[in-house]
């Protein structure tokens, strides 16, 4: 039988001959069957024309509908409400805002993305982890910490929502790979 790809995750897709075709995406759990596209007109004079137009053109059966609205309210608002910076815009240009934060993003070797609300994310600086208030964890499989002191943080924080993340600096990655090596041998 012939390989079909998702259209949802694009993963191929091979059926077994004597179950037949899937109904479901073993990758990503989507209909295989259901894919539609929708257009939606988001400005214009046009808007109400278009969406009768587009409601003619598809229409969703009612659990289908229930499950748009879902995803779309759920994203919609909890994307809006994770952008915290959009809170000050009255008071402060938050275009001007923007232009520096694109322009100090373009001068970072690494730009982590935001793990609350994907904003790409700005190098705050750095911090040292002398050993005091740390306790490393022991893991036997390399007969030692997995993380010995002292060892650098980079840090990070979101221009969107102000969360702060932190990753191992890269002289400090280095040591572990080269530690998690040494010790398993």
């Amino acid at each position: 039988m012939e390989p079909t790809v998702c259209p949802w995750c694009q993963s191929e897709i091979v059926w077994d001959e004597e179950i037949g075709p899937e109904e479901t995406c073993p990758h990503c759990a989507n209909e295989l069957k259901g894919y539609r596209t929708l257009n939606i007109a988001l400005e214009g004079e046009d808007a109400e024309a278009d969406q009768e137009e587009l409601d003619e053109d598809y229409e969703a059966t009612e659990e289908e509908a229930v499950d748009l609205q879902r995803i779309w309210g759920s994203e919609n608002e909890s994307l809006s409400s994770l952008r915290t910076v959009d809170k000050y815009g009255e008071d402060h240009d938050l275009f001007a805002f923007e232009e520096t934060v694109e322009a100090i993003l373009d001068e970072q070797d690494e730009v982590p993305e935001c793990l609350h609300c994907r904003e790409y994310m700005l190098h705050a600086g750095t911090q040292h982890v002398s050993g005091e208030g740390f306790q490393p964890v022991n893991a036997a499989l390399i007969r030692g910490p997995i993380l010995q002191p002292p060892y650098e943080l980079n840090v990070y924080v979101c221009p969107g929502c102000f969360h702060v993340q932190y990753n191992l600096a890269e002289n400090d990655r280095l040591r572990m790979i080269k530690s998690f090596i040494h010790k398993k041998e």
